[in-house]
């Protein structure tokens, strides 16, 4: 990294998980919270809950997201970055940024689904195999986040839709934000993708804002689409507030901050919720990556 920012002492986080379990707990207890949207009406959130599905790679670096210390070290550069909210991971990531101090005064998104392995012939059946409900609210965080790919020849779409309904309602009633990221999705060649098309998009976003006894408190994570007049359309297709994911790294990081910049624009749309991009740009440099994404998020008032 251009800036590594401070080192990570994963030797005494280790030491720690092993003599003093209870010491979770109580960085949970302690966090200081804040309301999950702030003064500027936008969020910026750091996404890092790629590993818990056993998804290391960032860009060509296959196995980039593997070493835990340089993961950590990363992210602590973009949680110091100005205007950065807050972060998205599953329990252990959370948790080793709590024991490290880290979260205070930042939004926490607890990740729920992470059963859904990539190359498994079970990927579309994305089981909840992370946070739930009851611990989101009892860990006091301030959202929980769940994937759902509809894929319509797999039957077992079904039983996922059902369980993120499920997790909707059951966020709902503990006055927690769900956040739902929704794919139509497709096996080619036994591989299971997405399709990015804006009609696809649209799609699924509509599916996704009809689940659960009350869409009140659930927010979307969807993709930009590649035309901005096509993202108009995607952004049309709801009143819930939309935020945006990063994707894969691109090759051409300009580009994607210019998709962003143009999509950020559209009404409904509130903030970023972006992951390898941002850790691993191409130049490694974490805090210039963060920060010009944090310069495209319109303040209230001007979109």
């Amino acid at each position: 990294m251009a800036d590594p920012g401070p080192m990570v002492d994963v030797a005494r986080l280790a030491e720690t998980r092993f003599r003093d379990p209870a010491a979770v707990g109580d960085a949970y207890a302690a966090r200081r919270r804040r309301p999950i949207v702030g003064p500027s009406g936008r969020l910026m959130i750091i996404a890092a809950d790629h590993p818990a599905r056993g998804s290391l790679a960032a860009g060509d670096r296959v196995h980039a997201m593997a070493d835990r210390a340089e993961l950590l070290a990363r992210l602590l550069v973009a949680l110091d970055r100005p205007g950065v909210d807050g972060v998205l991971a599953a329990p252990d990531v959370i948790e080793d940024l709590l024991l490290l101090g880290a979260l205070e005064g930042k939004v926490v998104i607890g990740s729920m689904n992470r059963g859904g392995l990539p190359g498994a012939a079970f990927e579309v059946d994305d089981r909840f195999t992370a946070y739930d409900a009851d611990s989101i609210d009892r860990f006091g965080l301030d959202a929980g986040k769940m994937l759902v790919r509809i894929d319509y020849a797999d039957s077992a779409t079904a039983a996922t839709i059902e369980s993120c309904a499920r997790a909707v309602s059951a966020l709902a009633r503990r006055g927690r934000i769900a956040v739902v990221e929704p794919f139509v999705s497709r096996r080619v060649d036994g591989r299971l993708g997405n399709d990015l098309s804006a009609d696809a998009v649209i799609r699924s976003a509509v599916i996704a804002a009809g689940l659960g006894a009350t869409s009140a408190y659930t927010w979307l994570k969807l993709p930009v689409v590649a035309d901005a007049t096509e993202m108009e359309r995607v952004a049309a297709a709801t009143t819930l507030p939309i935020v945006l994911l990063g994707g894969e790294v691109s090759r051409d990081p300009d580009e994607s901050y210019a998709r962003w910049e143009k999509a950020l624009a559209l009404p409904t749309v509130r903030g970023l919720v972006v992951g390898r991009t941002l850790l691993y740009p191409p130049d490694d440099d974490v805090a210039a990556a963060v920060d010009t994404a944090v310069s495209l998020l319109p303040t209230e008032g001007e979109s």
